[in-house]
């Protein structure tokens, strides 16, 4: 199977450089307008996170194609970090011990980077079995799900910042039932 893993459009919040994780953004102008100079293969099925800038972007890049919503595909949830930037947590004690973690603690009041990577992992190999004589899937995800799934899935193995994607990007892999085999940045 040819799957395309994309990540949403530019939001506000993307242009501000915040942590987007379980607000409801809709694409902002400037992601409206770059989306359409991008052009996917109509895909045999479409599976979108919930997010409303998932399903916007779905429907620019894939427009009048039906797709199915999957609840374990939205990005993580940054609990009190949500809607801030780098700037604006500067100085905060919770924000530095999470930096100085590595990214590894779970976010305050939110979740830990190891269940979000774990859960976008889960809800891709429930994706894909549900889909089991499907020749192409399309996800419209988030940056850091799209990241969890390559960081776990692809081969060759990279870290799970080696993979970061722009906004309305993606990744063409095949996957072959155990691994996304030869991922190509699109």
């Amino acid at each position: 199977m040819t799957v395309y893993l994309i990540r949403h459009g530019m939001t506000a919040g993307n242009l501000e450089k915040r942590y987007i994780g379980r607000t409801d953004e809709p694409l902002c102008e400037a992601g409206i307008r770059a989306l359409g100079s991008l052009h996917y293969p109509v895909c045999s099925a479409l599976v979108c996170s919930p997010m409303r800038r998932c399903t916007e972007t779905a429907a620019i890049l894939f427009p009048g194609q039906p797709y199915t919503v999957c609840e374990d595909l939205r990005e993580c949830d940054f609990g009190r970090f949500e809607g801030k930037n780098y700037r604006e947590l500067a100085g905060n004690r919770a924000y530095q011990e999470w930096i100085d973690s590595g990214g590894m603690l779970p976010f305050p009041e939110g979740e830990s980077p190891a269940a979000f990577r774990a859960r976008c992992v889960g809800a891709f190999r429930d994706v894909t079995a549900a889909h089991p004589e499907c020749p192409s899937l399309a996800l419209v995800v988030h940056g850091g799900t799209v990241m969890s799934i390559l960081e776990a899935l692809a081969l060759p193995h990279r870290g799970y910042y080696d993979r970061m994607t722009e906004n309305g990007h993606g990744w063409r892999c095949t996957w072959n039932g155990t691994h996304l085999m030869d991922p190509e940045a699109l």
